[in-house]
């Protein structure tokens, strides 16, 4: 027996001997960033019911990296290109993904088909309270102007050479919320999909330190001490007919939006309604849970190195945190006319609250208003534009589908 044959054999049928050829070191340097990404799930706490499953998800891809034909790998680059490219015979083939892929291409599937992000919105659609938003009708404008981050990075895109369909992804990020980030980038550009998740999820996580800033750059604090009147009362009915009559115009306005809205509203109403009390609870708890699973490993699977380092990763990141600036100003902005309007009677700080990240960025207004006048309390105000922000980010989403996917 040849024990130092052996021994090379051996050698040369581990992961470790393809980190030294083939641009493997590429594959080192993505699993320093997961690493990195897992410290500030775990340890900062940054997103981490999505972001260590992401993480975990791109440290996978990149230590089962073997090159392009290896069957060992969980997941395929070569197997997804044919599958997006229209002149090669597996084109939207699943089949030929099922017969051929790893793990992680399988689990992908549901993040292409669009079902994972739809069934988040169906949990969060449960875990919500339209309340305020009905019972202050104007939020809506303040979550309709937090989106203006989100065709400012498209343009910003535009001018750095991206594609249309690559720049109305990268804009998504400015409505700081994931799961229409991922949608529309799998829609549209799902070969930017691992740097535009990262960098929508990373900014979610990071708005109790991105928001303040501009929340005390833009107002005074008079403005800031505002204290706002009890909202009224919403009836059970209100609530019930609310996600109904929201799913009707919606949806028949942007029909695109049906998987994201459509979800919505039923993981809502089933909140609401009074007799689904079981379905509401499954999908809130064991729902989400199972399906976050997925979605974060099967995105992180999309971090394999050959696609992922590269100079548009680098300005997808700067135009993401861009485009989620933009939104809070654009929200602050809105909130400051209508304090103007209603003759002091809104605190602009509720402005921030119209991204898309629930209930996160309604917290931060609340805790900032109380840092003004330790009596306010905002919470339950900026929860109004914090949900408006959820239905906005799933109109900008469907319009630029409409504009850029037909």
């Amino acid at each position: 027996m040849d024990i130092l044959q052996t021994l090379t054999d051996l050698w040369e049928g581990s992961g470790f001997q393809s980190f030294f050829v083939n641009g493997g070191w590429k594959n080192l340097i993505m699993i320093a960033v997961a690493c990195g990404l897992l410290w500030l799930g775990i340890k900062k706490k940054f997103e981490p019911l999505l972001l260590v499953g992401i993480a975990f998800g791109c440290l996978l891809v990149n230590l089962s990296y073997f090159g392009p034909d290896s069957t060992d790998a969980l997941y395929h680059p070569e197997l997804w290109t044919d599958f997006l490219d229209s002149n090669s015979e597996y084109y939207h083939s699943y089949g030929h993904i099922l017969s051929n892929g790893g793990l992680l291409d399988i689990l992908y599937i549901g993040v292409k088909a669009g079902i994972y992000p739809s069934l988040i919105f169906m949990g969060v659609g449960a875990m919500t309270d339209f309340g305020p938003l009905i019972a202050n009708p104007k939020s809506l404008l303040l979550g309709a102007a937090a989106q203006m981050g989100v065709f400012l990075a498209f343009f910003g895109a535009i001018l750095l050479g991206f594609t249309g369909n690559q720049a109305a992804a990268i804009g998504i990020i400015g409505g700081a919320d994931g799961p229409t980030a991922i949608f529309l980038t799998t829609k549209l550009a799902p070969e930017l999909l691992g740097p535009i998740a990262i960098a929508a999820y990373s900014y979610m996580a990071l708005i109790p330190m991105i928001q303040p800033f501009f929340m005390n750059l833009l107002t005074t604090e008079k403005e800031r001490k505002v204290k706002m009147e009890q909202n009224r009362v919403v009836s059970k009915t209100e609530k019930i007919i609310f996600p109904i009559i929201v799913a009707m115009f919606v949806i028949l306005l942007l029909p695109s939006t049906a998987p994201l809205i459509g979800c919505l509203m039923l993981g809502n109403l089933w909140r609401e309604c009074g007799v689904t009390e079981r379905l509401s609870d499954t999908v809130q708890n064991a729902l989400m849970n199972i399906v976050t699973v997925f979605l974060g490993i099967s995105v992180g699977a999309t971090t394999a190195a050959e696609s992922f380092l590269n100079l548009k990763t680098l300005m997808i990141i700067a135009l993401g945190l861009t485009a989620f600036c933009f939104s809070t100003v654009g929200g602050l902005l809105v909130g400051k006319l209508m304090y103007v309007l209603t003759g002091g009677k809104v605190n602009p700080l509720i402005g921030s609250a119209g991204v898309s990240a629930v209930p996160m960025a309604a917290r931060v207004s609340q805790l900032e208003g109380q840092k003004a006048n330790p009596s306010n309390f905002l919470l339950m105000h900026a929860m109004g534009p914090n949900v408006a922000g959820v239905i906005g980010s799933a109109i900008a989403a469907g319009f630029l589908l409409v504009v850029f996917g037909g």
